[in-house]
């Protein structure tokens, strides 16, 4: 059966990108071949949501404590787009990637499901 997920983050700039996620973000990876890099994420959840507009994905990642995650990468120079905001599923900002897409992160108030 199923055993794995795979994300895929289009990038204008994917060596820097690669490059975020391996000097920055410190986590660990393959070389797939060539400085292709395949990084292990936390563990991971996936929801679906209602819209009545197109279907789309969206990326975030977690955290325990976002006010102390925003000032530990912003230590690392990584540039915040969004303050830290409350919603009713959790607390979340959203940073950029040296490529120039942005990415989402949450403190959540729900029960994770990572914890199954």
């Amino acid at each position: 059966m199923i055993n794995g997920g795979h994300v895929i983050l289009y990038s204008r700039d994917a060596e820097a990108d690669r490059a975020f996620f391996r000097d920055v973000l410190d986590y660990p990876h393959v070389d797939a071949g060539g400085g292709w890099l395949i990084f292990k994420l936390p563990p991971a959840e996936i929801a679906v949501h209602p819209t009545d507009g197109p279907a789309s994905q969206e990326f975030y990642l977690m955290c325990d404590d976002v006010e102390a995650t925003v000032a530990e990468l912003s230590a690392r120079g990584v540039e915040f787009t969004q303050p830290v905001t409350d919603a009713r599923w959790g607390r979340l900002t959203r940073f950029r990637l040296p490529g120039g897409g942005e990415v989402g992160m949450y403190e959540p108030r729900h029960e994770r499901a990572t914890d199954l």
